[in-house]
């Protein structure tokens, strides 16, 4: 007669790699270990190849003089007396400038192409259209060439310049305009506008608080106008006028007084704006289009007509939409600022990681700092606009 044994059948010690969370620690440790052999790899054959070149490694050349020129400056910088450090700051001041007036040109020629995207004139929709596909799908390279080479170069030279409104001048070394020089109690206008700025925030602020409240609303534009343009005219006046003009003249085979705007700036600007602007207008269109017809049909309900529906209904809304990949945009328009190497102006990469890179030898300094900047330029312009994106959110309850 058989029986049957009833004892727990025990189990045999099972491999620590059975485990998942061992297993996992030990794939990391692996990936650790190759990404630090790497690294190592790469400094070392970086060490070996500097001392072969017998290139001093550091950042000592930071202080030495340059001995070259650049041609649109920001800050003051001469070739004779200029220091490596010191083109680095002209360089990246070139490049923030070009991203910033970019990016703002950019937002509003993007969010008008949008907007005329989804018009009901199928003439300006079309356009629209058009312009959206043949700019975004040509490189942007073959752009900048384009706006430098057959718009900008074909201009006059500077006995021929085309005369324009206000004394401004065009020509093929770019735009003249009149200088300003503030004399006795100028500042005090500077501090009106500055002051007007500020006083409109606060203003503009207060005012939406008090339509959420009471559903009242106040002419913010016309505020605007009078703190921005009409108070820093009032100084003007009252201060018998300090503000002189040097308008640019003829000297010989060039022009000599104002401000010159230079053509590689005007080329890459114009590409940059035009490039970036032909996406933002796509993003602009999505987020319209993502706000429910709904909230349309409701604000012509209410008697609205299509430019306050558009205004106050629909972007409102889309904007929630529309800022985050608005943020990459800024970021690659940002990045996209150096192949202005390719055209010649002056920014980040061609002064610093092209010449001086050239004339010291320090490429993994160089580099570096090139890389660090950019990327802190991108970190800090997307905190900016999480934040702002976070106002937008919806408040849930």
């Amino acid at each position: 007669m058989s029986t049957t044994s009833t004892e727990p059948v025990r189990p045999g010690r099972a491999s620590l790699l059975y485990d998942p969370k061992i297993r996992g620690y030990v794939y990391q440790l692996a990936l650790l270990a190759i990404v630090g052999f790497l690294i190592y790899s790469a400094a070392s054959n970086a060490i070996e190849n500097l001392r072969a070149q017998k290139i001093a490694s550091g950042f000592g050349f930071w202080h030495n003089a340059s001995g070259f020129d650049v041609n649109q400056k920001l800050i003051p910088y001469d070739a004779s007396t200029g220091t490596y450090g010191r083109a680095f700051y002209v360089g990246l001041l070139n490049t923030l400038l070009v991203a910033a007036i970019g990016i703002v040109l950019s937002t509003f020629l993007g969010f008008f192409v949008g907007v005329a995207r989804l018009s009901t004139n199928w003439v300006v929709a079309k356009i629209a259209m058009v312009y959206v596909e043949v700019i975004r799908n040509l490189p942007l390279l073959l752009q900048l060439f384009f706006w430098y080479n057959a718009v900008l170069k074909p201009l006059p030279n500077p006995r021929q310049s085309i005369q324009l409104p206000a004394g401004f001048l065009l020509n093929n070394r770019g735009l003249y305009i009149p200088d300003p020089h503030l004399g006795p109690g100028g500042s005090l206008i500077v501090w009106a506008f500055l002051l007007g700025i500020v006083a409109t925030l606060v203003f503009r602020h207060w005012a939406r608080k008090q339509q959420a409240a009471t559903g009242k609303q106040y002419p913010i534009g016309l505020v605007a106008l009078g703190l921005i343009v009409v108070l820093p005219l009032l100084i003007y006046f009252v201060t018998g006028r300090p503000v002189s003009f040097v308008y640019p003249e003829l000297a010989g085979f060039n022009l000599r007084g104002g401000i010159q705007i230079f053509p590689e700036f005007v080329a890459l600007l114009l590409g940059l704006t035009t490039y970036t602007a032909g996406f933002i207008a796509e993003v602009v269109r999505a987020g319209i289009l993502a706000v429910s017809k709904g909230q349309t049909e409701a604000a012509n309900a209410l008697g609205l007509r299509a430019g306050p529906t558009l205004k106050l209904v629909v972007i409102p809304q889309a904007m929630r939409v529309i800022i985050p990949p608005l943020t990459s945009n800024y970021l690659n328009l940002t990045k996209n600022s150096s192949l202005a190497v390719a055209i010649g102006y002056p920014d980040l990469v061609q002064v610093f990681t092209g010449t001086v890179l050239n004339q010291t030898g320090q490429a993994v300094e160089v580099v570096a700092i090139t890389m660090a900047v950019y990327l802190t330029i991108s970190l800090v312009t997307s905190l900016f606009m999480n934040i702002y994106n976070r106002r937008m959110a919806l408040v849930e309850r």
